[in-house]
């Protein structure tokens, strides 16, 4: 059947022509030896924009995530992160692989815990336990509803971070989407963090790829890393030049989908049988009482709009750059039938 609006993902985008052409013009060289022009100038301007020393091209934030969580951690460590945050769910019980780490999850509203939080999971140095080295923060968060963490209690957990010795990974794989939020910069986002990664494949609307950046002092280990997960290609140049594309065109415009999104919220919240949590930026969640998920979703992808079940009675739908706002009335009515 035909998908005429799909808002299973931000992941469903397609390079746009002027992105491609952009991704063919782009200067080559073999990457895996640092001879990719493109890769160098896209790993100089993100670190720049994170105000990070250093920034590393890596095909998948799954990766950038788990090299993160290699620098931190080792075997016999535990990091804490949210128990909806994509390193938990959604990477393949990497860090047990990568880190051989444990993953103490937190349960807290929305994706966002406190330094207290953070406190009161803290490990004691008892060898009994696992020694807690580091915390996730996912801004935004997915799990969460596409919440973005307020800046004072996020500075509030990488200060908690510093004093008592952790390392902080910010998985910013929607960062962006927080920084047009917040209008704030997304350097000011990632202030604190020790290493931070961000996604383009999303939101930014690229075929694939994204950057972790870090200090000049991890960057060697990184590279490392990045070699052993098979990550280092040859003429990346070809995704870094869609990626460097996005930061200049495809931005601001995350706008339009957070206006699209509650758009879509406030359609869906008149819909009998429907019920929808806030809204804050591209994400939208909402659970239905009159019928299963899966029949939901089965009934509205024959109608040509296809949203994605998200647990026992949660459905998302994802906003992005290939989704107008005929797309957003479309999958309305398609919704609204089929939640009946």
């Amino acid at each position: 059947m035909e998908i005429l609006v799909d808002l299973v993902s931000d992941t469903a985008t397609r390079p746009t022509e002027a992105m491609k052409r952009a991704m063919m013009a782009a200067p080559l060289g073999d990457e895996q030896k640092g001879e990719d022009p493109t890769v160098r100038a896209l790993e100089e301007r993100m670190a720049a924009l994170l105000g990070c020393e250093r920034a590393l091209f890596v095909p998948s934030a799954t990766m950038g995530n788990q090299i993160a969580l290699a620098l931190h951690a080792q075997a016999g460590d535990e990091v804490i992160c949210h128990r909806t945050a994509h390193v938990l769910n959604h990477e393949g019980a990497g860090a047990a692989m990568t880190a051989r780490a444990q993953l103490h999850p937190l349960d807290t509203p929305r994706g966002i815990f406190t330094a207290d939080d953070v406190r009161r999971v803290t490990r004691a140095d008892d060898p009994h336990y696992p020694r807690t080295r580091c915390v996730v923060v996912e801004n935004t968060s997915n799990g969460g509803g596409g919440s973005v963490w307020p800046l004072a209690t996020y500075d509030a957990v990488a200060e908690h971070c510093r004093a008592a010795g952790l390392s902080l990974h910010l998985d910013g794989a929607r960062l962006f989407h927080a920084s047009v939020a917040l209008a704030v910069p997304v350097g000011r986002l990632a202030r604190g963090a020790d290493t931070v990664q961000v996604c383009f494949s999303k939101g930014l609307g690229c075929a694939f790829g994204a950057v972790l950046a870090l200090p000049a002092s991890l960057w060697p280990r990184a590279r490392r890393l990045k070699q052993a997960l098979g990550g280092c290609l040859r003429q990346a140049g070809i995704a870094a030049g869609g990626m460097l594309y996005a930061l200049d065109h495809h931005v601001e415009r995350l706008a339009d989908d957070h206006r699209r999104a509650r758009a879509l919220a406030d359609g869906l919240g008149g819909v009998a049988g429907l019920e929808v949590e806030a809204v804050e930026t591209n994400l939208v969640f909402f659970r239905t009482r009159t019928k299963a998920p899966r029949d939901l979703v089965a009934a509205a992808l024959a109608d040509g709009v296809r949203v994605a079940a998200a647990g026992p009675d949660r459905l998302r739908a994802c906003l992005h750059l290939d989704v107008d706002d005929a797309g957003v009335e479309r999958a309305l009515r398609a919704l609204a039938r089929a939640a009946m």
